[in-house]
């Protein structure tokens, strides 16, 4: 277990283990649809992030890494087809995972909000869209203020 998460509720870690996937998901269908290139290269970035990502968070990217692309496609055929509805359900468990990631110690969570906006920003291939702001809605100093 992460030792970050020792405070945690078991669904609450199990949520959190599954962030990086629902958050893929979400910014690859942005348009209502996915790709298989967008599928592909949240499954690879997933791999890279445990190595690339803030020390404080590579024992939970290791982690992560393990089940992604299961998360991910479970996510997918979940969340699938990516109408308002769906969307919708999607967007609330995101916002539950907000509110676990406030729980957390703040030398962990602000890492982790970052590093989740900037897995959701390549995922997506963008500019900032009202993604960014839906994922991270609260006001952390030193990161979204």
């Amino acid at each position: 277990m992460i030792k970050e998460f020792k405070k945690l509720t078991n669904p609450e870690v199990a949520l959190l283990m599954k962030a990086p996937a629902l958050v893929s998901v979400l910014a690859a269908s942005i348009n209502n649809t996915m790709n298989n290139v967008d599928k592909a290269d949240a499954i690879k970035l997933a791999h890279l992030k445990s190595f690339t990502s803030d020390p404080v968070l590579a024992d939970y990217y290791k982690e992560v890494e393990i089940n992604f692309k299961e998360n991910f496609e479970q996510a997918e055929n979940l969340f699938t087809p990516f109408d308002d509805a769906k969307r919708a359900l999607l967007k609330n468990e995101i916002q539950t995972i907000n509110l676990v990631i406030c729980k957390l110690d703040r030398e962990f969570a602000i890492p982790f909000q970052l590093s989740l906006s900037r897995y959701a920003e390549h995922v997506r291939k963008a500019e900032k869209s009202v993604l960014t702001d839906f994922i991270f809605p609260f006001i952390l100093p030193g990161l979204t203020d």
